[in-house]
């Protein structure tokens, strides 16, 4: 990729566009503009909880996360058979 556009670049491609279209152009690009948004909005939610484990003592954590493989071996189990049967 590499290639670096300033927003008169931009412009300029979109002056070459029919009239007819722009409004495909737009909805592209405000679809586009949202997705961005909601990306940034959801890393900050998710950021929220970061260090909350902190304050776990390590035999919590430990079960924690035995916890966690097991219920990820459970969900999962199944999912291998599945993958490589053939209807």
């Amino acid at each position: 990729m590499g290639l670096i556009v300033d927003r008169e670049k931009i412009f300029e491609e979109i002056d070459l566009i029919p009239r007819d279209k722009l409004q495909e152009v737009y909805a592209f690009i405000h679809y586009f503009r949202l997705g961005l948004e909601t990306a940034r909005g959801t890393t900050s939610g998710v950021m929220q909880y970061a260090g909350c484990w902190q304050d776990m003592s390590d035999e919590v954590y430990e079960e924690f996360l035995q916890d966690i493989e097991a219920r990820r071996r459970e969900a999962f189990s199944g999912r291998r058979f599945n993958e490589t049967c053939v209807d």
